[in-house]
């Protein structure tokens, strides 16, 4: 496994973070490691319900709700290295599991239009790989240096 754009929003990724100020919005979904499929596969899903649709499970522990960005995201160009970086806040989810518990591998980064979008209409950005298993503590996403990096071939 390994963190990737998905291949519908490359090239369109950092844009579509930039306009996530108010009614556009991030979607920070998590998926579980039981039926994940195959990175090469997953790669290539251009919503969220085509995703979902294929087999990959999403989160159901305890206190688990997508978490939405509307603000803090930080696009920074880099000129010298023809790359963007996307950075967001660190995310947390308290007391995760406990009564339902999971065991989570993706971490979704997913673009909405608007706060009343569809999975269908929810685009899959970028992933990161995590490993953790759920007990009832607080879950959380410490992001250092950026979350994803979109660099110019």
């Amino acid at each position: 496994m390994a963190n990737f754009w998905f291949t519908g929003a490359t090239g369109r990724g950092v844009r579509y973070c930039d306009l996530a100020l108010g009614t556009d919005r991030l979607a920070i979904v998590l998926l579980q490691s039981a039926s994940l499929q195959a990175d090469a596969t997953l790669r290539n899903y251009t919503s969220l319900s085509s995703l979902l649709a294929g087999g990959s499970l999403e989160a159901t522990f305890t206190n688990y709700a997508r978490k939405i960005i509307t603000s803090g995201i930080t696009v920074t160009p880099d000129t010298t290295n023809h790359k963007n970086t996307v950075s967001i806040a660190n995310v947390s989810w308290l007391s995760a599991g406990g009564a339902t518990n999971n065991t989570l591998a993706k971490f979704l980064i997913c673009y909405q239009p608007t706060s009343g979008a569809t999975d269908s209409q929810t685009i899959p950005l970028f992933n990161c790989d995590v490993s953790v298993t759920t007990n009832g503590q607080d879950y959380n996403v410490t992001i250092s240096t950026g979350i994803a990096v979109a660099t110019a071939s």
